[in-house]
């Protein structure tokens, strides 16, 4: 080991020998350093590596610029919004496929052709492991050409700045304050009102509760939904069915009688009195409306829409990870991950017959968190 003859090549040939390892066949992909087939070779490799670069800067660039708001409603395969999730995913496909494209070509069109044969054995590396363990890092790094091939060092730096940059960016949405968003819907009248731009649509009954909306505009009354049905509601005005409200989308149930009287009778009592403040004086009210109840479809798991709904076992399964809720339980959850009650949405019929919402939901909708209940805080207190 300490003669100087000895090249890097028969140090890191040793340094394997030592360690168990027996070269049966080492050969240079290119012989001759430099030829044109390797230049045309690092090329090819360095071409995908930018093309690389150029994907993740295109995600980035959709990641913040492209519309993602949907307008009035989901709009249709024309609006630029429906393509958001396929733009960036693309992009960021295509970068990750051609910079793992371009580490395997290196690989395999430019390191040499090896064939070893290594035995297992354990203990502590001695100082000569340790020499034997850096000739063979700068072997490895000779072999890979990384002095010798300056314009490949760059291209995969330019391939590999912006996946990084990508890697970061969705980041940023930590930064802003969500605020009230969390705990706050389009059911709120206060904050709906807002979210409104005024009295658009006509939707507001004096200023007080949120009617509740199909998809396509058409406010529900009871005798649209048959009995058993279920349809999915929003609120009712602009944006209110958009992904601008993606904590507002609920499931209205017209459950049997056996089923509404079971339920009834498990109500939990912040349902059975409901009390909201309005401009003209305390509102009570339940939260039922005859035999119709109305629980947020976002599974309190991690969001995915809740909304098979069983109706002979009065279950509502979220098809996601399998949770389940018992719908005449206060949509309590009884099977699967999911570990909070799915929240109730306090409803009533105004003076015109349409269904509103009362009030918003008494526990703030969406998935939980380490600080997030199921119920009210101090709510088992006074049952």
């Amino acid at each position: 080991m300490n003669d100087p003859k000895l090249t890097r090549f028969d140090v890191f040939r040793e340094g394997l020998r030592r360690d168990g390892i027996e070269i049966l066949h080492y050969e240079p992909r290119y012989p001759k350093p430099g030829t044109k087939p390797e230049k045309r070779m690092e090329r090819i490799v360095g071409f995908l590596f930018i093309l690389a670069g150029v994907f993740s800067l295109l995600f980035l660039a959709a990641y913040i610029w492209w519309p993602w708001e949907y307008g009035d409603g989901a709009g249709d395969w024309s609006d630029p919004a429906r393509s958001y999730t396929s733009v960036i995913g693309i992009c960021l496909g295509l970068s990750l496929l051609f910079f793992a494209i371009g580490i395997l070509t290196w690989a395999k069109k430019l390191l040499p052709v090896e064939e070893l044969v290594q035995d297992r054995h354990d203990g502590p590396s001695s100082k000569e492991d340790r020499k034997i363990t850096e000739a063979t890092v700068d072997t490895v790094v000779g072999d890979i050409g990384l002095k010798r091939r300056p314009f490949l060092k760059k291209a995969a730096l330019v391939g590999a700045a912006p996946l990084g940059l990508a890697a970061i960016a969705p980041l940023g949405g930590l930064i802003k304050d969500p605020e009230d968003m969390l705990t706050k819907t389009g059911w709120d009248p206060e904050y709906a009102e807002t979210k409104a731009k005024g009295e658009q649509a006509g939707v507001f009954q004096g200023g007080k509760f949120v009617r509740l909306m199909m998809r396509d505009g058409t406010m529900v009354r009871p005798d649209m939904v048959s009995v058993g049905g279920q349809i999915t509601v929003y609120p009712a005005y602009e944006h209110g069915a958009s992904n601008k409200e993606a904590l507002a989308p609920t499931l209205l149930i017209h459950l049997r009688e056996q089923d509404a009287e079971e339920l009834r009778e498990n109500l939990y009592p912040m349902y059975e009195e409901v009390s909201v403040s309005t401009p003209e004086g305390e509102h009570e009210s339940t939260a039922m409306f005859g035999n119709f109840v109305a629980y947020s479809k976002i599974c309190t798991h991690v969001g995915c829409p809740a909304s098979l709904y069983e109706q002979q076992s009065q279950r509502l399964l979220c098809p996601c990870h399998q949770s389940q809720f018992n719908v005449v339980d206060n949509a309590a959850p009884i099977f699967g991950p999911a570990t909070r009650h799915l929240p109730m949405l306090p409803l009533e019929v105004d003076d015109d017959g349409y269904l509103i919402a009362t009030s918003d939901y008494l526990v703030p909708p969406g998935p939980a968190f380490w600080n997030r209940p199921s119920l009210p805080e101090g709510w088992e207190d006074k049952q």
